[in-house]
């Protein structure tokens, strides 16, 4: 499918979640559990309050956007932000569509169905599509890994009841992973 095709198959399947990858295999997933909906509409929250003291540097989005990245893929965080910069380049057509932009962060959430492999791998998409922040939450183990560009292992987080720091790219972010519990 080209990218129009793709974009209005979604469209036309609305109720499912869909992404695409680089090598343009379509991956059709399910809704998740309530429990994983509760953890993300927190997670997404915490976002979205550190955005409203900082409309200025960037746009935040849910877990229902999806980035066309620069290998051809289109996946869909669990929640993100674009700099304003990115975002702003972007005509409307290409806002109101799966942008072509790679956020600068994401957070994939994962819920009771995901492998954690695959996710793990989806991590290391986003870095080199040139996401500068990855966080990948596993409320199961209460573990937080943390990927950055030219690390060779993620930072590991045990616990939930610490905070992430969302520095250099999201200045003064806190994330609380306890409201994840």
């Amino acid at each position: 499918m080209s990218d129009d095709e793709f974009f209005d198959f979604c469209q036309l399947n609305a109720d499912l979640r869909i992404e695409r990858t680089a090598q343009h295999e379509i991956l059709i997933m399910s809704p998740t559990g309530s429990r994983s909906g509760k953890r993300n509409a927190r997670l997404t929250g915490q976002l979205y309050s550190w955005f409203a003291q900082h409309e200025h540097l960037g746009e935040v989005f849910d877990s229902n956007t999806g980035f066309t990245l620069p290998d051809g893929s289109v996946l869909s965080p669990d929640a993100s932000w674009v700099s304003a910069a990115k975002w702003n380049a972007l005509t409307p057509a290409q806002q109101d569509k799966f942008a072509p932009v790679c956020p600068e962060f994401v957070v994939e959430l994962k819920s009771a169905t995901d492998s954690l492999k695959t996710l793990q791998a989806k991590m290391l998409d986003y870095l080199r599509n040139g996401v500068q922040l990855a966080w990948l939450l596993n409320p199961e183990t209460e573990t937080a890994y943390l990927y950055r560009p030219g690390q060779s292992e993620p930072e590991t987080v045990q616990g939930f009841d610490n905070e992430l720091a969302g520095e250099p790219v999201l200045p003064g972010f806190r994330l609380r992973l306890s409201e994840l519990r």
